[in-house]
């Protein structure tokens, strides 16, 4: 049986089991799959995303203001790769989102054969 296609996570991005490493505060880029999108009706506008990679999951906030500029991304990506401050309150960690990055087309390679997979990767 052959294993399992990897997933090529873009560059700089941290695996979200290395969440606690950082310091709070620090800017750090994550990038997953979209497994839930979240705008309580008492959040003012804040949307949360929980985005999971093949190491764990990463909890996103997305200010109004930010949810503005990449409406797009954050409404219609399965997945993203976002850059942002880490944020630690009561044991939780979160990645405040400075910029979001629609990724789903990354989702393609991993459904290619392995052949023109591992070619596409040497470009």
């Amino acid at each position: 049986m052959p294993p399992p296609p990897t997933w090529h996570r873009p560059p700089a991005c941290l695996p979200n089991d290395q969440l606690d490493l950082p310091p709070g505060g620090a800017r750090i880029a994550v990038a997953g799959l979209v497994l839930v999108r979240q705008r309580p009706g008492t959040a003012k506008g804040v949307i949360f995303i929980t985005l999971e990679d093949e190491t764990g999951i990463c909890n996103v906030i997305v200010w109004r203001k930010m949810y503005e500029r990449f409406r797009r991304a954050v409404i219609s990506g399965r997945a993203l790769k976002v850059t942002g401050r880490v944020q630690r309150e009561g044991g939780v960690t979160h990645v405040i989102a400075e910029q979001i990055e629609d990724i789903s087309h990354m989702l393609d390679d991993l459904i290619q054969p392995a052949k023109v997979r591992s070619a596409h990767q040497s470009d």
